[in-house]
């Protein structure tokens, strides 16, 4: 019950400090309140000294860790995680900070900086350093809009612990939750997550999943599994906006077809082969020449590229001819890596020269 108390005091400081004296630090005068009335008070709350002890005043002396080829062996996995890991939430808390800030970001000089932070952190024998969510939201809402608070931050950080070290140990762990807490509901975009909900269900269902896990789980693991939902809700949509169109131009006998051209339109996916069940049956009529026009595929992959293996094998059994058009060159190596190659296959710009290789092979034959 105290640390409930304490908590719901702390917010309820903020919220009113926000209120009547907009241009106060509310969250620091909150967390320095709670800590005199949990102090003078003597109330059961757990404090950073109880839980974590009294905190260092003096900076380690930097040192280089000892390296050999098994320690490198064995943090080199957990080293390729926190890198990865570390990347993401950074890249997330400056994207977080755009929309709050309105300023863009560099994603390479935070990077940079990361990795040079990691290093120093090493060296003086700190653990591995990521931009966080919380740290950023917090320093924006209370009226920073520039890289030079982070400096100030860390500067501040500094002299607090060769200064005020022991105080910090008053702090009541409860109220750095109620700090949190307003932190969170200020992040938190309600317009725009309803929206997302009355959106697609792809978009829900990345949304829901995602933010049940960062609540209930963990923020890594909720990233993590919301990039892998929506990269595969992103591969169901690509495949469901492939299509084909067919047409043909007929000979001057109406009986014959001269030729059988079908349109792509979209990136092709594996998802997307089973769409050309049709134009397997449409071979049925063994026209002259059978042609694709992938002038509208900007991507295939290797399992939609495999699909039209089977066109190019019917193609020839029958001695129709078999042209694609307009395909791209990342289009055509991955079309001719698997398989169709002249001259099971003849590469053409577009589909007019169809019709000038078909005239001067009937005059050829002629």
């Amino acid at each position: 019950p105290a640390a409930v108390a304490v908590a719901a005091g702390t917010v309820a400081v903020i919220l009113g400090l926000k209120r009547f004296l907009p241009r106060w630090p509310g969250m620091l005068v909150a967390v320095v309140l709670a800590a005199l009335v949990a102090a003078l008070a003597r109330l059961p709350v757990e404090t950073i000294g109880s839980t974590f002890g009294a905190l260092p005043r003096v900076l380690p002396a930097p040192a280089l860790p000892g390296l050999s080829l098994g320690a490198i062996t064995e943090a080199l996995p957990f080293a390729v995680s926190f890198t990865l890991l570390g990347a993401i939430e950074s890249l997330l808390s400056a994207v977080v900070a755009d929309g709050m800030t309105g300023r863009q970001h560099r994603s390479n000089a935070e990077l940079i900086a990361q990795g040079w932070a990691n290093i120093g952190s090493a060296v003086f024998g700190g653990f591995c350093v990521t931009g966080t969510i919380a740290r950023t939201a917090t320093n924006v809402r209370a009226g920073s809009h520039g890289p030079v608070s982070g400096m100030l931050h860390a500067l501040f950080l500094l002299a607090f612990m060769l200064v005020a070290a022991p105080l910090a140990g008053f702090i009541p762990l409860a109220a750095l939750a109620g700090v949190l807490a307003v932190v969170a509901w200020n992040m938190f975009e309600k317009e725009e997550f309803w929206s997302l909900l009355r959106a697609s269900r792809g978009d829900a269902l990345v949304l829901v999943v995602t933010f049940l896990l960062v609540v209930f789980r963990d923020l890594t693991e909720g990233i993590v599994v919301g990039f892998a939902l929506g990269g595969l809700v992103f591969i169901s949509r690509m495949s469901g906006a492939a299509e084909v169109r067919g047409g043909a131009a007929e000979t001057e006998e109406p009986s014959s077809r001269e030729r059988v051209v079908y349109h792509l339109h979209g990136p092709f996916f594996f998802g997307a082969a089973a769409r050309l069940g049709t134009v397997l049956e449409r071979l049925a009529d063994h026209p002259r020449a059978f042609v694709l026009d992938f002038t509208h595929v900007p991507f295939i992959d290797s399992s939609g590229a495999r699909s039209f293996e089977l066109l190019a094998r019917k193609t020839a059994r029958q001695g129709t001819a078999f042209y694609i058009t307009g395909a791209n060159v990342e289009v055509r190596r991955a079309l001719i890596v698997q398989g169709l190659r002249e001259p099971k296959v003849h590469y053409l710009p577009d589909v007019q020269s169809v019709d000038e290789a078909l005239a001067q092979a009937k005059g050829s034959s002629g």
